[in-house]
């Protein structure tokens, strides 16, 4: 024992304690297949059982295919999308004389969070990017006058 490692003598030990396995319970058969009903040669119920069942309990109306639904209808532009011109963007901004670093980039976040092009359908996303602009260029130009 000695002149083994430990790993080696751990094995050795876990060998000589080892304790006969115990025997494995039987298993139960399962259900018959009459007891079930009537199986197809696949293990399944036959499917033209089924489908003559079905159609002969079926209405007219249940064995014609269902009406495609309406198409969606076509989204509508929000109003604000339609104020592009930058007094009219500095204006939802509501950039005023005494802002700070702080209410400048609060006002871009809030400003991005109602206008950013991937929170509106296809159809409004270029004036939406044209609105991030914009507004992304008057809220620079005023972290630029803070600092001088």
């Amino acid at each position: 024992m000695f002149r083994m490692s430990v790993f080696q003598s751990v094995l050795e030990r876990l060998k000589d304690e080892e304790i006969e396995p115990a025997e494995e319970p039987a298993v139960a058969g399962g259900i018959s297949t009459p007891f079930v009903g009537n199986l197809n040669a696949a293990g399944g119920f036959a499917s033209t059982m089924v489908f003559d069942a079905y159609r002969e309990t079926a209405g007219e109306d249940m064995l014609r295919p269902p009406p495609p639904p309406p198409p969606p209808p076509k989204p509508v532009m929000p109003d604000h999308l339609h104020r592009i011109k930058p007094e009219e963007i500095a204006e939802d901004i509501a950039l005023g004389e005494h802002e700070t670093v702080l209410s400048l980039t609060e006002k871009r976040r809030r400003f991005a969070a109602e206008n950013h092009p991937d929170r509106h359908p296809p159809d409004f996303r270029a004036n939406a990017t044209l609105r991030m602009k914009i507004a992304n260029m008057l809220i620079d130009e005023a972290l630029r006058r803070l600092k001088r």
